[in-house]
């Protein structure tokens, strides 16, 4: 099986892309934005783990 087809495989792939940006390199709108991507990201990870909705207290609301 490819790794590529497993769940979250492009979600990791993203995560460690962004994580080996050289911070010290960047002004500090970029930074934020960096922070900010990284921190939905992982966000994200959390949503699509298998079994995720029974480990958090997290609601929907429709």
């Amino acid at each position: 099986m490819d790794p590529r087809d497993t769940p979250g495989y492009r979600l990791h792939r993203a995560l460690s892309n962004l994580n080996s940006i050289d911070l010290d390199q960047l002004d500090d709108p970029d930074r934020k934005r960096l922070a900010e991507a990284t921190t939905l990201l992982e966000q994200v990870g959390l949503l699509t783990r298998p079994g995720a909705s029974e480990e958090s207290d997290a609601t929907v609301d429709s």
